[in-house]
């Protein structure tokens, strides 16, 4: 029997290789990241080709480090960044322009100019999503309108449009040499352009746009036991594989958490953090700021739905402590400098820097630290990053409950943050639930794991995966009501003050 499965999880900030045994365990790991492209304010790029080549990099690391063969492995799965939008020629495999990625605003005058007939929701009945910059269409419209050529290209079938899911399985099973053009139902619901209830392109949203219907990928269950190809054709594995699951990435750590029941949630903290409740078969609508989107399909079953709340910085704020300010060496510090203080100091720091994603969806909002005093040192602000993410994560589930009237009883939490254990008790203490962290923490790709090996017999059922879900590590909350009210009434009076800030 072939002994792993190889998920390829390309991220915001880095692309990574992992290959799981069938209880679910890494048991290689290769990482690297990729260059982060600002060309002006607002404007976050990555370019293609260093995303494919670092792809196939961290193959061969993984297979090397693990001193296996291409030939024992079942399947590839693949998860992503999602909304990150690519254009690129069909024949030459080379992209019109670099890729957009989903925290990039300058598709706000597209998405304003759509919402004059209509308003913000205008497409939301459809699509499960409001008219906001996070997403792909219009990222695909302004590519059509602003780089010459691409227009055309895309009119006669040359030029193909993809998230990142795309552009991989493309390269993965041959790129110009026949590679499969293909999208899951997540990553596709993901676009603005994909009908929930059809689960196909809407062809009245993309004569709006003006987006070509022959540019864009066939969409596909998430876990297909018909596979979209092998890598035998682009060999980065050397070997005949099937490439048979996608998710995007989100999705991906709901199926990685096994919350495959109506009511269950996860919340992953990376670059941003995603709130996911499984709503079952049922299309919820929210009232509440949410997102309605798609949490996967596996094979001919039904399509599974779920309500999502998107905030867009969380870890990208510790980096920019990093990075931008020089206040921390490295992400991993950021812990100890805040534990050198007691508490906040009275100040809140609100990440909008992309505006505000979910429950607000307000592009005009710019980052905030307010409270500020003499007192105030570097552990403080620290704290503050901190907290801001267990704040925005409270606003999402309080959305939550209101759009599903669901109480959430505990919280499953993945992602890079989960081993901060002061933020992970913040968390706790401020939406009064336990947190609950998995014994394996790489739920996102081993989501796509579960999704390309369901497809081959790897795992037979919903029921093997559910097996392999472990607790690692509780929180309990701690923190009397009078203070976790006090501390949220503060925080939700700074986020005020962030709106209206880009005319």
């Amino acid at each position: 029997m072939l002994k792993y499965v190889a998920a390829i999880d390309q991220g915001t900030t880095s692309t990574r290789c992992i290959l799981f045994d069938h209880k679910g365990n890494a048991v290689s790991l290769a990482q690297k990241e990729h260059q982060q492209i600002y060309p002006r304010p607002g404007w976050v790029e990555h370019d293609p080709i260093e995303i494919w080549q670092s792809t196939q990099d961290v193959v061969q690391e993984a297979l090397h480090k693990a001193g296996i063969v291409a030939g024992d492995i079942a399947a590839v799965g693949v998860t992503n960044q999602r909304e990150t939008t690519i254009v690129w020629d069909r024949t030459t495999g080379k992209p019109y322009y670099n890729a957009i990625v989903w925290q990039d605003t300058r598709t706000k005058e597209i998405c304003d100019a759509l919402a004059k007939n209509g308003g913000v929701d205008r497409f939301r009945k459809k699509v499960g999503l409001p008219l906001a910059t996070y997403f792909s269409g219009p990222k695909i419209k302004w590519i059509l309108d602003k780089i010459p050529s691409v227009r055309k290209a895309a009119e006669d079938g040359s030029a193909i449009f993809g998230n990142v899911d795309s552009w991989l399985i493309w390269w993965l099973t041959g790129g110009p040499q026949g590679g499969s053009h293909v999208t899951d139902v997540t990553n596709a619901s993901r676009t603005l352009l994909m009908d929930l209830k059809t689960l196909d392109w809407d062809t009245e949203i993309l004569r709006e746009l003006g987006v070509p219907l022959q540019m864009l990928p066939r969409i596909v269950p998430s876990a297909d036991p018909k596979s979209w190809g092998s890598t035998k054709v682009s060999g980065v594995f050397k070997d005949i594989i099937p490439v048979s699951g996608d998710l995007g990435d989100q999705q991906a750590a709901l199926v990685g958490q096994a919350c495959f029941s109506a009511g269950e949630a996860k919340n992953t903290y990376g670059t941003g953090c995603f709130m996911l409740l499984n709503t079952g078969t049922e299309i919820v609508a929210s009232e509440s700021g949410l997102l309605t989107t798609l949490a996967y399909r596996f094979g001919a079953s039904p399509a599974v739905y779920a309500l999502e709340g998107s905030i867009a910085i969380t870890g990208a704020l510790v980096q920019w402590l990093r990075d931008n300010l020089g206040v921390i060496a490295k992400s991993s510090d950021i812990e100890d400098l805040a534990r050198s203080v007691t508490d906040n100091g009275g100040i809140y720091f609100v990440p909008a820097f992309s505006g505000l994603f979910a429950p607000y969806w307000r592009s005009d909002a710019r980052g905030v630290i307010v409270g500020m005093t003499r007192y105030i040192n570097k552990g403080h602000l620290a704290r503050a990053a901190l907290e801001a993410t267990a704040y925005q994560t409270r606003e999402v589930l309080e959305a939550m409950k209101k759009d599903a009237g669901v109480a959430l009883r505990s919280l499953k939490v993945d992602g890079g943050m989960v081993v901060n254990d002061l933020l992970m008790q913040f968390q706790s203490d401020i939406l009064n639930v336990p947190v609950v962290r998995p014994k394996v923490a790489e739920t996102t790709a081993l989501g796509a794991a579960y999704a390309a090996g369901l497809s081959v017999g790897f795992w037979s059922n919903l029921e093997d995966l559910r097996l392999n879900w472990q607790v690692d590590k509780t929180w309990e909350p701690g923190m009397p009501a009078e203070q976790r009210d006090m501390l949220y009434k503060g925080w939700l009076k700074a986020v005020e003050r962030t709106f209206d800030w880009v005319e």
